[in-house]
């Protein structure tokens, strides 16, 4: 299988799984770049899979179905163009198409009913995650619906996964939070070597994505937000007390972002 970022918008990421025959969507906002890669790669689409209902992730399935009736996928929770199936960590907690079995990940916090889908590891290649805008490289998405304690649950949730999943965010944010961890870590190695790499990357126009779990362990203050040297700078920077629970933490951390220029 291929994994193929098709850009959109600004900064988002339409992912596309293809074998060479049929290919597979993620959070279609715009049916354009799926239709232009579809003829370039002489593709039919088998599936759409959406993880949350904004209008950036959703915005083309219905032309993208109505041509193609490829069959739609997405929470079952929130309001999701017509027909699809809805799904939910539990009882329907997998998609099967081409061959590949999806798990389905609840991930409140983004939105209310944000989903994730985490394709485990096959003989040919490494596991793979589809987080939407609940994480990013370097940080997580903004809380729109969901609680702190949600978002800091959902986090916890994609970070016990396999160290070598690949990280497919719908988002080119990275060098953006990762000016921002590196406020909140000055002095952690693993950050300022990651963000080499990804500013080499963006200075050859290629994307910083798929990140890797294990790296966004290393190097994302939201996975860390636990840890000692971003306790320290969150309770300075936000003046919380020591009795300050985890998502009181984690709140703070992310109002920090909210607010950072």
């Amino acid at each position: 299988m291929t994994l193929v970022p098709l850009p959109a918008f600004a900064d988002n990421y339409i992912w596309m799984l293809h074998d060479g025959s049929n290919a597979i969507v993620v959070d279609p906002g715009d049916a354009q770049p799926v239709f232009d890669a579809l003829a370039r790669h002489k593709l039919q689409l088998a599936a759409i899979l959406v993880t949350h209902h904004h209008a950036d992730h959703t915005g083309g399935v219905a032309a993208l179905h109505a041509a193609t009736g490829a069959p739609v996928w997405g929470p079952a929770s929130e309001r999701i163009p017509e027909p699809f199936t809805p799904m939910s960590q539990g009882d329907t907690a997998e998609i099967e198409v081409l061959g590949l079995r999806f798990q389905v990940i609840d991930v409140p916090g983004h939105t209310a009913g944000h989903i994730a889908y985490f394709l485990p590891t096959t003989a040919a290649q490494a596991p793979l995650l589809f987080c939407g805008d609940t994480l990013f490289s370097g940080g997580c998405g903004r809380l729109f619906e969901g609680t702190p304690a949600q978002m800091l649950a959902s986090l916890d949730a994609l970070a016990a996964l396999p160290g070598d999943t690949r990280v497919c965010c719908a988002h080119e944010y990275t060098l953006a939070n990762l000016r921002f961890a590196r406020a909140v870590e000055p002095g952690n190695d693993d950050l300022t070597h990651y963000n080499a790499r990804c500013e080499s990357l963006r200075a050859q126009g290629q994307p910083t994505l798929p990140s890797q779990l294990a790296t966004e362990r290393q190097i994302n203050p939201f996975l860390r937000s636990r840890e000692a040297t971003v306790l320290r700078a969150v309770r300075a920077h936000a003046e919380l007390s020591a009795d300050a629970g985890e998502a009181d933490v984690f709140a703070a951390l992310r109002q920090w972002k909210n607010d950072f220029r």
